[in-house]
């Protein structure tokens, strides 16, 4: 008996291709397009709509059933909530990593078994193979980063084809070959929900924020901020402040509203070889604290050796803080974004970095 898939369908190429692809290997496939967010911002329209038809459209060239779940309201409360929280606390989140545990894996998957799915599917760049996540065959557009909190039982319950594609011009090139209108859509670029939408102009939307003093590494004040909430660690561009050398964001203080700056690209705030990660997610079982796997920073950050050592934090069974030993120091490490643990090509889990 045929398997019915359910396809996360965005509009994009990948997606489209993802369920051209599954209809070819013979599943029933029915395509979902996911409203997660419809709301427009000054000067920055929403670019759903577009999303959507093209995604209807796609489903009608394959000839497949086409669904519509509205997921606004929980994706306000799981995604948007918690970015802004984030922020307001002085840490950089990743909404993506978010939108992956919260909706696309959870409430769309749910959702979809409840509604006749015997799987789901979606156009990441990532393989599954026995309820394990992989690194996609194209290491450049891998996204296995943003999925490490899925669920092992998700997995075994999900289906993600273009992970076994080598480049984007091969997903094209077969969109191309069943004549679907996504063949030469770009790539969507910006916060996972809102376009291209930069994530200043959207928290402004959201928070309130006051001029702060930038204090330098000797407790000077050499310039003002506009607000301490848009500032993360590392960062050199948008600070204005004159003096020949650059100035990079060594840290921030909330209360005070202030952002600490240095022109020493070796001042020791700048470089961590060691990491505290807290909301531990593994994917599949606790590792070998005794192996050496590597780790990921953020996105598109190189991989780099590390060792594991759990940091139980006052009960016996609490193992949601983990050390990280890494065998280089690494510049930037954010709290509030994910640091990603692999096995050769095999996610492990990760955790937020403290």
């Amino acid at each position: 008996m045929k398997k019915t898939v359910y396809v996360g369908m965005s509009g994009g190429v990948d997606s489209s291709v993802t369920a051209g692809l599954l209809l070819e290997q013979g599943y029933d496939v029915v395509g979902v397009y996911m409203k997660n967010w419809t709301k427009d911002l000054p000067g920055m329209p929403c670019p759903w709509k577009e999303d959507f038809q093209d995604a209807k459209r796609v489903a009608v060239q394959l000839g497949i059933d086409f669904k519509v779940y509205d997921f606004q309201k929980e994706y306000h409360q799981k995604v948007v909530d918690y970015m802004i929280d984030e922020y307001k606390a002085g840490r950089t989140p990743n909404p993506d990593i978010m939108c992956n545990q919260e909706v696309k894996f959870r409430l769309f998957l749910d959702t979809a078994l409840a509604d006749g799915a015997d799987m789901i599917a979606t156009g990441h760049y990532a393989k599954i193979s026995d309820s394990e996540l992989h690194v996609a065959d194209n290491t450049d557009k891998d996204q296995s980063y943003f999925l490490y909190r899925i669920t092992s039982e998700a997995l075994s319950k999900s289906l993600m084809p273009i992970g076994d594609f080598k480049t984007k011009a091969e997903v094209r090139s077969l969109a191309k070959k069943l004549g679907l209108v996504t063949a030469e859509k770009k790539d969507s670029q910006g916060i996972c929900f809102v376009g291209k939408v930069g994530i200043r102009e959207f928290l402004e939307q959201y928070v309130t924020t006051e001029p702060g003093a930038i204090v330098d590494e000797s407790g000077r004040e050499i310039g003002q901020h506009d607000g301490a909430i848009f500032y993360t660690l590392g960062q050199r561009h948008g600070l204005n402040v004159g003096g020949g050398l650059p100035y990079y964001v060594t840290g921030k203080n909330m209360a005070e509203n202030s952002v600490y700056v240095t022109t020493d690209l070796d001042n020791k705030r700048l470089w961590h070889k060691e990491l505290q990660l807290t909301d531990i997610h593994w994917i599949n079982s606790q590792p070998d604290m005794s192996k050496t796997y590597k780790i990921r920073t953020r996105y598109r950050a190189p991989l780099i050796e590390g060792t594991l050592q759990v940091a139980p934090s006052g009960h016996k069974k609490d193992q949601n803080t983990l050390a990280v030993a890494l065998s280089d120091e690494v510049r930037a490490v954010t709290p509030g974004q994910s640091a990603v643990i692999y096995d050769g090509n095999r996610v492990v889990g990760g955790g937020i970095v403290a």
